[in-house]
């Protein structure tokens, strides 16, 4: 089941992409199907692209009220694009993947599902690769990557690079926002309150293209950001709850003051 522009979903799926272009009639299908049972919304952020991606996404939204488009004037990077999608969405609760293919949507349900059953105080199901299909480079960048924040942050996940993430959008915006904030997502999480819930997921090569990111944007520019993450872990203190004085004499209302 798909939702009309008038009602309110309960799923929103945010695909941050950048010079994606043959990517989005496949990736759309897939999670068309995966979802088809699902109150949902797609909205895809383009992140300043200078390929045929705005071009595709416009092809694909025929016949699709479901799917909306956002655009980046010039590129700001993959959190900015999910902080976009995020900020707009109308439902509760948000859905990542990247827009390459590697993620597959139909592990979606399962995530959402993980979330639920955890109940309210659980704010992050965070998918975990299997069968990684990267180069062998690439993999050993992400495995020392999340070994050294594995061990400083102790986030108790494996891999907080996949982009196969569901959560709540009232814990995402209560988190601090930095470039980069998806790879610390579960630490965050974690840091506000809420338990985070893992489930794995089968990787798959990209469907066409080349990745957007290299080593710099994969390790050492996310050392800085790992210190300025352990740094927000040390200074949190607990919310205070709030009570509002009242009015002396001001404790209860009597039926007849009312008119009933």
């Amino acid at each position: 089941m798909t939702l009309s522009e008038a009602d309110a979903p309960h799923l929103t799926i945010v695909v941050p992409v950048k010079n994606e272009a043959g990517n989005i009639a496949p990736l759309v299908a897939e999670i068309e199907r995966a979802c088809a049972g699902l109150p949902f919304e797609v909205i895809y952020v383009d992140d300043g692209s200078t390929d045929a991606t705005p071009a595709s996404l416009e092809a694909a939204r025929a016949g699709r009220p479901w799917l909306r488009v956002l655009r980046h004037g010039a590129s700001a990077g993959q959190s900015a694009a999910v902080r976009s999608g995020v900020q707009v969405a109308r439902g509760a609760v948000i859905a990542t993947l990247d827009g390459d293919g590697q993620n597959d949507p139909a592990f979606i349900p399962a995530l959402l599902a993980a979330l639920e059953e955890a109940g309210p105080g659980a704010g992050l199901a965070q998918g975990q690769r299997r069968g990684r299909r990267d180069g062998r480079f690439k993999m050993l960048q992400s495995r020392i990557a999340n070994g050294v924040r594995g061990r400083i942050l102790k986030d108790s996940t494996r891999d907080t690079g996949c982009g196969l993430k569901v959560f709540r959008r009232d814990v995402y915006l209560r988190l601090p926002y930095f470039d980069a904030l998806h790879r610390f997502m579960p630490a965050l999480v974690a840091r506000e309150g809420f338990a985070v819930v893992h489930r794995d997921v089968i990787d798959r090569p990209r469907f066409t293209g080349s990745s957007n990111y290299g080593l710099f944007d994969r390790l050492w520019v996310g050392l800085l950001d790992l210190a300025g993450v352990w740094w927000l872990i040390r200074r949190k203190r607990a919310t205070p709850r709030a009570v509002e004085a009242t009015m002396p004499g001001a404790d209860a209302v009597r039926d007849e003051d009312v008119g009933c």
